[in-house]
């Protein structure tokens, strides 16, 4: 029986993954969640994990008081992380929490030898090349969750990997689809929240609607695949039946398709490189018959060609970029900044940073702490 750990339990991709675990009959290790300690309790007497955590220390004791009956330990903070990312007796860690605070944690497995099943982007994003480095070095596999990069991974299986020649990175659109700079200017976050063909967590639901969460994407794609910038098209989707696709150099094109349901990429990386009957309906052509593709707008959703540039500078610009959007994004659910100054704010933040290009896990961690208190304070003074 595999054994796994979750960090973001309690969230969308963490929700489904414990369906699949439960589907399959995985032993569940150890949870983490955010503030939700009431969902995280559910979990805890369903799967009897042996670890947990949650942010907060006041909601680490509250938790402790509330499944005093059981054996399960309860640790809270950033070391609270590392411990159920490196629990005794993980052998997969799925990592499904938001934003750059799942690096560290995703290392700690690392260093042990756990593989990874990564649905957290913006480890990638901040440290690829010293992730994948890791990876490599303890000989861990790193098997992406993120249905676009499944479709990558399994749409390769059908050549040589120095055959690739790009990689067609699919994308829905978001909730704001067609719409031009002019109709952006007044939209709200209610209406951004609003995607038409998945059911996600608010910060990757916006990330669709400025289309960041594609520029992150692209980058994460960079690094699992070894490729560059120039090699990843991004191509306007509306279906989201095709996830992804790659050319090979003799001009095939292979796609994975699928329907729009996360069950299918969590349990892929949970039983690679076997498969087993899922949970997921079965794809009809005679219903989903349509499938369009068109170039993605720049100059409405500049955040996709920020990430395009983050990603060709590299270093530590797409540190900052993702820094910079974890805050705009936050101001902008709260209606402190309109949707259109996301970009805004982080264009401003990647101009005024001085690059390292090789940086370190330290001035990574430096170079994001920065940015937040420059971004929140530009942000307040608006």
């Amino acid at each position: 029986m595999k054994q796994i750990g979750i960090l973001g339990s309690t969230g969308s991709i963490g929700t489904q993954t414990l369906q699949v675990a439960e589907h399959l009959g995985i032993r569940v290790v150890s949870l983490t969640a955010h503030r939700n300690i009431h969902l995280l309790e559910e979990q805890i007497r369903k799967f009897s994990p042996k670890v947990v955590s949650v942010t907060k220390e006041a909601d680490a004791k509250a938790l402790r008081e509330a499944i005093s009956d059981l054996d399960t330990e309860v640790y809270f903070g950033d070391e609270g992380l590392i411990a159920a990312a490196t629990a005794d007796g993980v052998e997969t860690l799925v990592t499904a929490v938001m934003g750059s605070v799942g690096l560290f944690p995703t290392l700690a497995a690392i260093e042990k030898g756990i593989d990874i099943a990564l649905a957290n982007k913006e480890t990638l994003v901040c440290a690829g090349d010293i992730v994948m480095s890791a990876a490599e070095k303890h000989g861990v596999k790193i098997l992406p969750v993120d249905s676009e990069h499944s479709a990558i991974f399994q749409s390769l299986a059908a050549g040589n990997r120095a055959d690739l020649q790009k990689i067609l990175l699919t994308c829905s659109g978001g909730a704001f689809r067609g719409k031009t700079r002019d109709e952006l200017l007044n939209v709200r976050a209610a209406d951004a929240l609003k995607h038409p063909n998945w059911s996600m967590g608010q910060k990757i639901t916006i990330d669709s609607a400025t289309l960041m969460n594609k520029g992150l994407e692209l980058i994460e794609a960079m690094h699992l695949f070894s490729v560059t910038p120039e090699q990843i098209q991004v191509l306007i989707h509306p279906q989201s039946i095709i996830h992804s696709m790659v050319e090979f150099r003799d001009g095939s094109v292979i796609a994975q398709l699928g329907t729009t349901d996360m069950r299918i990429p969590i349990q892929y990386a949970l039983t690679y490189p076997n498969r087993v009957e899922g949970l997921s309906a079965s794809l009809d052509f005679f219903t989903k018959n349509t499938l369009t593709f068109s170039e993605p707008d720049l100059e409405a959703f500049p955040c996709l060609a920020l990430a395009t540039h983050a990603a060709k500078v590299g270093g530590t610009l797409p540190t900052v970029m993702n820094a910079a959007n974890e805050v705009a994004v936050a101001a902008f659910l709260e209606d402190r900044i309109s949707f259109m100054e996301i970009a805004g704010s982080i264009q401003s933040a990647m101009d005024a940073h001085k690059v390292t290009k090789a940086p370190t896990l330290e001035e990574i961690a430096a170079v994001d702490r920065e940015t937040r208190v420059r971004v929140s304070e530009r942000i307040s003074r608006s």
